[in-house]
């Protein structure tokens, strides 16, 4: 069986979209068994920096393979599953995967770091004229499909949903209605309902660490 590793306990404001999710959500939706176990959120363990060296998660163990990196853990959970990536695909969906995190995510980041964490408008205001240029790129790619890769849902699709569903939640695709319906549609899928409550239900159940309640 796989074996997802997240963190034991996060705060409320980040439930929800710590990054487990999108493997949860793509063995949801390969229909792959799997179980999830923790790693310390405060005190970092060197168990965990001897699998991930940046002390993030998620990590997957697959037999004798641990792997980190969403991208390169749902492409290899792709190679499973027809319902990931059809083999005639494969090119197109590393394609978008990529994409999503290395040319929409990283603009994305920086007005979502200023305005969810910093509570900083301000630098939120100045990190949006880079974010909102890759936004409407995006939008007009998705104008007119349902999935980026031959109009059927892919592994590309829970990345880059994924990546937008943030900037979603927080009201910066009202201008790009294409994007908006995009992770509408994606996250309106059974696989992604309970890959999202599943997620919740773990932290909600986690007590916080000793050194934070005892603050």
């Amino acid at each position: 069986m796989l074996t997802i590793t997240t963190f034991d306990w996060v705060p409320e404001m980040a439930r929800g979209y710590v990054r487990d999710l999108r493997v949860r959500w793509a063995c949801e939706e390969a229909g792959l068994d799997y179980r999830v176990d923790t790693v310390p959120s405060v005190s970092r363990t060197p168990g965990h920096l001897a699998r991930q060296p940046f002390h993030q998660v998620p990590m997957l163990r697959d037999g004798d393979l641990s792997l980190f990196e969403t991208g390169a853990i749902l492409l290899h959970l792709a190679e499973k599953s027809d319902a990931l990536m059809p083999e005639s695909t494969r090119a197109e969906v590393t394609q978008w995967v990529i994409s999503a995190l290395n040319t929409v995510e990283l603009w994305a980041l920086p007005w979502l770091v200023a305005r969810f964490f910093e509570k900083d408008e301000a630098a939120a205001t100045k990190a949006s004229v880079l974010m909102n240029e890759r936004l409407r790129q995006m939008n007009a790619v998705l104008e007119g499909r349902d999935w980026l890769v031959a109009d059927r849902f892919t592994a590309a699709d829970i990345i880059m949903a994924d990546v937008l569903r943030p900037v979603h939640d927080l009201g910066a695709l009202a201008d790009f209605p294409a994007a908006a319906a995009y992770v509408t549609r994606a996250t309106a899928r059974p696989a992604f309902g309970k890959a999202h409550a599943d997620q919740l239900a773990h932290f909600e159940a986690a007590a916080p660490p000793a050194s934070l309640a005892a603050s």
